[in-house]
C-alpha cells in the first residue's frame, strides 16, 4: 500500500529532499541514461507529491498551480522505483496529483510533458495528446492535456 503525503518545498525535510532527488536521479539519469540539468530552479515552487512504502520513497511527483510552468496546471518529474512499478504506483501517485490539484489549486484542466513511451499511461488517466512530439533532453515527448 502506498502512503501518500503532499508537501510545499520549505515543508521537505532534508532527508525528504535528498530521497526525492535519489529517486529522480536513479531512474531520469541512470535508468534512462539522460544526462540533464534535474534541479531545475522550479522544485521551490512546486507542490511535492512523494508516495511511500514501508519509509522507503518509491514514487513521485511535482506539481505546479497555472501560470508557473505551463499555462494550465501541471504534473512534473513523475517517476516511480523501477522494482516498485509492478504494484501500479504510478497510476496512485498520478491520482494523487490530480486530486492535489484540484485541492490545492481548484483546477481540473492539466498539461503535462510525457515521455511518449508512456502515452498510454497517461490516455488510461484520461489525458489526451495535443500537437506533434518533441525530442526533450534526447527523449521523444508529447504534451497531453487533461481537461
Amino acid at each position: 500500500m502506498l502512503h501518500l503525503i503532499t508537501k510545499k518545498f520549505n515543508e521537505l525535510t532534508t532527508q525528504e529532499l535528498y530521497n526525492i532527488l535519489q529517486l529522480r536521479s536513479e531512474v531520469f539519469v541512470v535508468e534512462q541514461d539522460c544526462v540533464y540539468q534535474d534541479i531545475d530552479g522550479k522544485d521551490q515552487n512546486a507542490l511535492h507529491i512523494l508516495g511511500y512504502e514501508n519509509d522507503i520513497l518509491v514514487a513521485y511527483t511535482r506539481i505546479f498551480k497555472p501560470g508557473y510552468y505551463f499555462e494550465e496546471s501541471s504534473i512534473g518529474r513523475v517517476v516511480v522505483q523501477q522494482k516498485a512499478r509492478k504494484f501500479k504506483y504510478g497510476y496512485a501517485i498520478m491520482k494523487a496529483s490530480i486530486e492535489a490539484i484540484k485541492t490545492h489549486y481548484n483546477e481540473t484542466t492539466i498539461r503535462i510533458s510525457a515521455q511518449m513511451y508512456l502515452k498510454n499511461f497517461y490516455n488510461n488517466l484520461e489525458f489526451k495528446e495535443v500537437g506533434e512530439g518533441y525530442l526533450e533532453d534526447g527523449i521523444p515527448h508529447i504534451n497531453m492535456i487533461k481537461s
